[in-house]
């Protein structure tokens, strides 16, 4: 356990905050919540007095996949050494204090986690035991509290999942991923001349119908054909696929 653990770089985000379990209770929790942090990137963990001592097989069975969380794992007797070489420090509650503080919600308090370690700042994140989540003794000792919008009527949260919740956040806020994309299977978006040459068959094919009837509104229909189909974000392998329909369709006609 020492202030070079931010300056570690796991491949995969640069610096990073230093997760703080207080009085542990269960290894498979304390292997969970190593889990959830390696899911994202997240690989420094210190242990605040865990009640069944350390190391503790339970949790490395759990954390399999994550040991290398477990394997630099620092323990502490006291909250106060855990957070000694911090220099601004998250505490999870999901009680209401009678403490002046900023309460931020997950995905704001990691917003802030990240630009303070832009500035080279060292960050910590409290969890506190299962039962009873972190003491006000602890929370004293904090900068911040995090607060997530749970259930009102639920609002405690697996030590494990609190972890978790966090971590992604952390994760979000530094990441480029898109939120939405389209999975091509192996073809390319059609160009707009590809559509416009299809258009142009369906148009000729069902005027052969007299699909386009009354006449008067053949040109508003043409339209609504026309617009429906560029709403659609068609492959090349759509357009195929209309062309090999409209010439099966046009050999069966009478």
């Amino acid at each position: 356990m020492s202030g070079t653990d931010h300056a570690k770089d796991t491949g995969w985000g640069g610096p990073q905050p230093v997760f703080v379990l207080v009085e542990p209770q269960m290894g498979e929790n304390i292997g969970g919540a190593a889990r959830a942090m390696w899911n994202f990137g997240l690989e420094h963990m210190r242990l605040v007095n865990p009640r069944d001592g350390w190391p503790n097989p339970k949790a490395t069975a759990m954390a399999s996949g994550a040991a290398r969380v477990l394997d630099k794992v620092g323990v502490t007797e006291t909250t106060a050494d855990a957070l000694s070489d911090m220099n601004f420090t998250f505490a999870t509650t999901a009680r209401s204090r009678d403490l002046t503080k900023p309460v931020m919600t997950p995905e704001r308090a990691m917003e802030h986690a990240r630009a303070l370690i832009g500035q080279g700042q060292k960050v910590a994140v409290m969890f506190g035991p299962e039962r009873s989540g972190l003491a006000n003794d602890d929370i004293v000792q904090a900068n911040a509290l995090i607060s997530v919008p749970v259930n009102p009527a639920f609002a405690s949260l697996n030590l494990a999942q609190c972890v978790l919740l966090t971590a992604y956040e952390w994760r979000r806020q530094g990441d480029a991923t898109p939120p939405e994309v389209v999975e091509l299977a192996g073809t390319d978006f059609a160009e707009t001349i590809e559509v416009q040459k299809l258009l142009e068959r369906m148009e000729t094919a069902l005027h052969d119908v007299n699909f386009f009837w009354p006449e008067h509104k053949a040109e508003s229909m043409i339209l609504t054909l026309r617009n429906m189909m560029s709403r659609m974000p068609l492959t090349q392998a759509d357009v195929r696929t209309f062309h090999g329909i409209i010439k099966a369709l046009g050999k069966n006609k009478d």
